[in-house]
């Protein structure tokens, strides 16, 4: 079985696959602070909770925006598993050309979203990632990453929010019933969602004028059912694309 793991800001996720099955996932606050140990602890915790074994995982592949847990899951992984990770990174095979300025700038979960997306909707593709940011990555019809966007996430930009204001609450991310909110809470969630909903379509209608192609549009993220709900401009929810894309670039890097 292979362990799939993207390590985000605010939360990583975990994915079992058999095969090309993705069996299990699991979604945990990003914890800097944690020790290999107790990483190794958790990690042993979810499998046992699934009736697995750490000694079932004989392939991990990941990818990090949070450097000091990179190095604390490689020693994981290498003590526990006895094995050694593939570090998805700058250098690492992807299929993927980055068309940027400095391709070392750009994030390898987006890399690894581009190569997944690529894998399983051809292209050109629009990628939304509705996660700690809002991204929005663009791929070429040949799988070239030619870019994007990035705006605050939903759940960033609500908590500034609440911390900068003295009177507005803290307010459950869900749908309100109106546009037009008759109370505060109300106000705020219309504020929130549907104002969400007005970037993405906003920024994919620019992205295709300027880009001047018919483009598929794809969305992932822990908020891309609920954005997805409101707008008919997505096309695809991909909510696992970034484990999908760990799995079929560590099949690349076999020797």
């Amino acid at each position: 079985m292979l362990l799939a793991v993207d390590i985000g800001n605010t939360e990583t996720t975990l994915g079992v696959f058999e095969g090309e099955k993705l069996r299990i996932t699991w979604h945990i606050a990003t914890d800097i602070h944690r020790t290999a140990d107790e990483v190794a602890s958790l990690l042993i915790s979810l499998l046992d909770n699934k009736s697995l074994q750490i000694s079932d995982i004989r392939e991990v592949s990941f990818c990090s925006v949070v450097p000091p847990l990179t190095a604390i899951l490689e020693e994981v992984v290498r003590r526990y598993l006895g094995i050694s990770p593939l570090v998805v990174a700058a250098g690492t095979k992807t299929g993927v050309r980055v068309c940027m300025d400095n391709p070392k700038e750009v994030g390898a979960d987006r890399i690894v979203n581009a190569a997944a997306a690529h894998h399983l909707y051809n292209g050109p593709l629009i990628i939304v990632d509705l996660g700690t940011a809002t991204t929005f990555d663009t791929v070429s019809e040949n799988g070239d990453y030619m870019g994007g966007a990035i705006a605050p996430g939903i759940v960033t930009a609500t908590e500034a929010m609440f911390h900068k204001t003295a009177m507005l609450p803290r307010v459950e991310l869900m749908r309100p019933e109106r546009v037009v909110g008759t109370n505060t809470i109300d106000a705020i969630k219309s504020g929130i969602i549907f104002g969400y909903v007005g970037l993405v379509e906003g920024m994919v209608a620019r992205i295709k004028r300027e880009l001047g192609v018919q483009m598929k549009t794809i969305t992932t993220g822990g908020y891309a059912q609920l954005i997805a709900a409101e707008t008919n401009i997505i096309d695809e929810v991909c909510p696992n694309l970034t484990l999908v894309g760990l799995r079929l670039i560590y099949r690349m890097n076999e020797s």
